[in-house]
C-alpha cells in the first residue's frame, strides 16, 4: 500500500517534488514542497509495517520564517545519521538556505548552515556530500549578472566547507549564458572519480535548451 499525501498539503505535507532516500532500516525520508503545520513544507519519515507505510513528520519548516522554506530538492545523510538539505527560499534574505537536521532524544533538531546572500535565489537542488564531509550544489540565480536574461544572476555552481562551526561557501563556478554557457541550474551536482563535477543547467547553450556541464579543480 503506498503513501498518499493530503491534496492541497495538509498537516501531513503535499507536493513532493523531490526523490526519497533510505536508512540503514529501510525507512524512507524526503521532503514535501507544501503543508504543514508551519505551512512551509515538510521533513517526513516512511516506515513500512504490515498495514502499510506510516508518516512521521521529522520537520515542519515555517512559511515566512528566516528557516528553511519550500524545499524542491531532496536529503543526504552524512556517515552519523544527520540529515541535511536546502531550499530556495527562507534564509536570512529569504533567498536560501542550506540546513541540518540532527536525530535527538525528543525527536530531530533543525539548524541552518548557510543563508545565501541577498539579490539571488537560492538551490532548488540536492546535495552532494565529499568525503571530508563539504557539500555541493547550485543556485538557480546569484552569480554574474547577465541584462539580456539573468538580472539577478545566471546561478552558480558552490561548496560549502565546515570550518571551526561555521560554514563557509565558496562559488566554484558563476554560469554567465554568454558563448553557450548555460544559466539556471536547478540540478544536484555529481562527482567522478578524479574529482571534477558535473551537472545540468536549464537554460543556456548554443540553443538555449540547457547544457550538460563539467567543472574541473
Amino acid at each position: 500500500m503506498p503513501y498518499r499525501f493530503t491534496q492541497g498539503g495538509g498537516t501531513d505535507g503535499g507536493e513532493p517534488f523531490a526523490g526519497v532516500i533510505f536508512d540503514t532500516a529501510g525507512n524512507l525520508y524526503g521532503t514535501t514542497y507544501g503543508g504543514g503545520s508551519g505551512f512551509g513544507g515538510t521533513v517526513y519519515q516512511l516506515t513500512l509495517s504490515d498495514s502499510g507505510w506510516t508518516e512521521n513528520i521529522l520537520d515542519n519548516f515555517v512559511y515566512g520564517g528566516t528557516g528553511p522554506d519550500f524545499p524542491v530538492g531532496g536529503l543526504i545523510f552524512d556517515g552519523s545519521g544527520n540529515l541535511y538539505g536546502a531550499t530556495p527560499y527562507g534564509g536570512t534574505y529569504r533567498t536560501g538556505v542550506v540546513y541540518e537536521l540532527t536525530p535527538s532524544g525528543n525527536g530531530w533538531t533543525e539548524s541552518n548552515l548557510y543563508s545565501f546572500p541577498n539579490g539571488g535565489a537560492g538551490p532548488y537542488c540536492s546535495l552532494t556530500m565529499d568525503p571530508a564531509g563539504n557539500l555541493y550544489g547550485t543556485t538557480y540565480a546569484d552569480g554574474i549578472v547577465n541584462n539580456g536574461g539573468c538580472p539577478f544572476g545566471c546561478g552558480t555552481v558552490f561548496k560549502l566547507a565546515p570550518t571551526g562551526g561555521i560554514w563557509t561557501e565558496t562559488d566554484l563556478y558563476d554560469f554567465t549564458g554568454i558563448n553557450g554557457d548555460g544559466t539556471r541550474p536547478i540540478s544536484n551536482v555529481v562527482f567522478d572519480s578524479s574529482g571534477n563535477l558535473y551537472g545540468t543547467t536549464t537554460f543556456g547553450g548554443s540553443r538555449n535548451g540547457g547544457v550538460v556541464w563539467e567543472i574541473t579543480p
